[in-house]
This record gives structure tokens, C-alpha cells and sequence, in this order.
């Protein structure tokens, strides 16, 4: 089969979108469970959550998109600190089995009450100013909406891992997870950096359901869609590595586009094939720390 140089790199374009969007999701599950060790099943029902309220803010309140992009991940962020205050944290010292199942729970509750109100059939906006035309690069006409995606994405995911890995709050995060007693002696609030923690991540899924509302037609299922194949990517990149989460997702997007190009049947199950050979290989992950 012969494939022209433009037909790869117009899919190593949309491979980046979607690889935008596994590796800012993928670094708000690492980031809680690295730090909180919490499996967070409702990643996807959150991430939803903001394209919901984006919408419900575009449509009810009229406030342009900009605005929701900061807004709806503030209350999103709000949202989570209550669950992890009121229910979370009464499970840490509790097998990874009852995050999972509370959180799976909380899905449920979440994605069905949604439905109740906006059905399943799909919500929509259009693509905000001045976003909404597209650039012709020569092998392919490229949305700038799109590109605009790719960009944010990289700049959250990596000030989010400098912020972490290379920060004194992300030293007092990490060592807060490790010993907490410790921490506190030095003046540290450890269960409200904790519950901080968990805002913060579940901010990054509302922040990529903001991203995703004018490109992915907004449901309440949305999340369902993606949410397995981001706990792949979690997986192949090593459990709480918050670079393996970032660099594992952009590769994975890549790669599946290129599948689409290949061998289409494929594309869809490439990322969990990737993940067992992984696991065979290297059972901590591709960047995670082999105990």
C-alpha cells in the first residue's frame, strides 16, 4: 500500500490533538494517584462535568468560551475538593479497590443525572473567535482551533510537571504522600494540600473538557469514551509518573493515527495491544519505579 507524505503528516497532526487530550487527562490521573494514591474512576465523568458547564455557561449566562476555560475548571476543582473532603478521604488507608469503586460510583451519579436532564442525543457549540478558520500548510488544511489544542495542552502538562517535579510545593506534595507527620512539623497543612491535590487534578480533566467541547460533540457519556483508553495510557507510562503520563499520551495519539493510515481495524484496540506488551516487558510502566 502506498501512502503519500502528506497523508503521515496530516495524521501525525491529528494524532497530536488527540494526543493532547490522552496526556492532559492522563496527567490529572497520575497526579492523583501519584500523590494521593486514589485510582479516580470519575476522571471522565469531571472531565464531562466541564464541557457541560461550558456549555451551560455559553448558553445560559452568555459568557464566551475564554472566560469558561478558566471558570469551569475553577468550579470543577471546587467540586472535587468537596468529594475528597466529604468521602475520599475516609479511604486512603483502604485497598485501591474502594477508591475505585466510590469513584466508579460517583460516575454513575454524576453521568446519570446529567442524562436525566440533557438526554444522550449530544450538545454542541461552535468553535470560539478567533479560532474558527484554518490554515493551509501545504499537505493539509489544519483547523486552528485544533492547533490552538495542541498548544495548550503542552503548556498546562508541562507547567504542571515543573510545578511538581521541580517546585518546593511539589517537594512538600511529594514528601506530604511519604510522611505526612514529617511534613506537619515543619507547618505544612497536609490534608488541606492533600484536598488541594485532588482540586487540582480533577481541574486538568474539566480543563481538557473545555478543550475537547467544540471538537468532540458534548454528552454525558463523553467521558466513557475516553477514560479507559487513558487509564492505558497511565499504565504504559508508569502509575503516578507525571512525565511518563505527559509523553506517553502525545506518543500513543501519534501512534494511533498513524494505525488509522496502516491498518485502520486496529486503530482502536493499538493502545491496549502497546499496553500488554508493556506489562510483559516492564510491569511498573515505561517511566515508573520498579519497587
Amino acid at each position: 500500500m502506498s501512502i503519500s507524505m502528506p497523508a503521515l503528516l496530516s495524521q501525525l497532526l491529528l494524532g497530536l490533538v488527540n494526543g493532547s487530550f490522552y496526556a492532559i487527562l492522563s496527567l490529572g490521573l497520575a497526579v492523583i494517584f501519584g500523590l494521593l494514591n486514589v485510582i479516580n474512576f470519575a476522571h471522565g465523568a469531571l472531565f464531562m462535568f466541564g464541557a457541560v458547564l461550558t456549555w451551560m455557561g455559553m448558553n445560559y449566562f452568555e459568557v464566551n468560551y475564554w472566560v469558561m476555560l478558566v471558570v469551569a475548571p475553577v468550579i470543577v476543582g471546587v467540586f472535587g475538593m468537596l468529594i475528597e473532603r466529604l468521602l475520599l478521604r475516609w479511604i486512603y488507608k483502604l485497598d485501591h479497590l474502594y477508591g475505585l469503586l466510590l469513584t466508579l460510583g460517583l460516575t454513575l451519579l454524576i453521568e446519570g443525572v446529567l442524562r436525566s436532564i440533557y438526554g444522550v442525543s449530544g450538545l454542541a457549540y461552535d468553535t470560539p473567535e478567533p479560532l474558527n478558520s484554518a490554515t493551509n500548510l501545504g499537505f493539509m488544511v489544519l483547523p486552528n482551533y485544533r492547533a490552538w489544542v495542541v498548544v495548550a495542552s503542552l503548556v498546562v502538562c508541562f507547567a504542571t510537571w515543573f510545578l511538581i517535579e521541580k517546585t518546593r510545593i511539589g517537594a512538600y506534595l511529594r514528601a506530604g504522600t511519604e510522611n505526612p507527620r514529617l511534613v506537619e512539623a515543619f507547618g505544612v497543612n497536609v490534608p488541606l494540600m492533600i484536598t488541594l491535590t485532588y482540586g487540582f487534578g480533577v481541574a486538568l480533566a474539566a480543563f481538557a473538557g473545555v478543550l475537547a467541547a467544540p471538537v468532540i460533540q458534548i454528552s454525558p457519556l463523553m467521558g466513557q469514551n475516553l477514560i479507559i483508553v487513558v487509564f492505558a495510557v497511565v499504565v504504559i507510562g508508569g502509575m503516578g509518573s507525571i512525565l511518563g503520563a505527559i509523553l506517553t499520551g502525545l506518543g500513543l495519539g501519534v501512534i494511533e493515527g498513524f494505525t488509522k493510515v496502516f491498518y485502520p481495524e486496529a486503530s482502536s484496540t493499538v493502545v491496549f495491544v502497546i499496553m500488554v506488551i508493556v506489562l510483559l516487558i516492564r510491569p511498573a510502566g515505561l517511566f515508573g519505579k520498579e519497587k
